[in-house]
């Protein structure tokens, strides 16, 4: 696993969090708008630090737009139904 690629995503995701979680409290106007655009934000950088777990510090670095969009998708590998 690449701990510190992962760690920027969960502390990222963390920010994301605390941020849309502050301004819900404080705001009576916050608006479905910007919780979607702080819930895509946050999901994104949860995604990716499965999705792209195991990627190289190379890889991170220099990823492409397809990169990108694949590791941004929701979890793929993870079974999330109740039997």
């Amino acid at each position: 696993m690449n701990r510190e690629w992962i760690l920027f995503h969960l502390k990222e995701a963390h920010k994301e969090l605390r941020g849309a979680i502050e301004e819900f409290e404080k705001r009576s106007d916050y608006d479905e708008g910007e919780y979607l655009v702080a819930m895509m934000h946050l999901y994104h950088h949860l995604n990716t630090a499965w999705n792209s777990k195991d990627v190289s510090d190379e890889d991170a670095r220099t990823s492409s737009d397809e990169s990108f969009s694949k590791w941004r998708q929701f979890l793929p590998d993870i079974d999330m139904s109740v039997d």
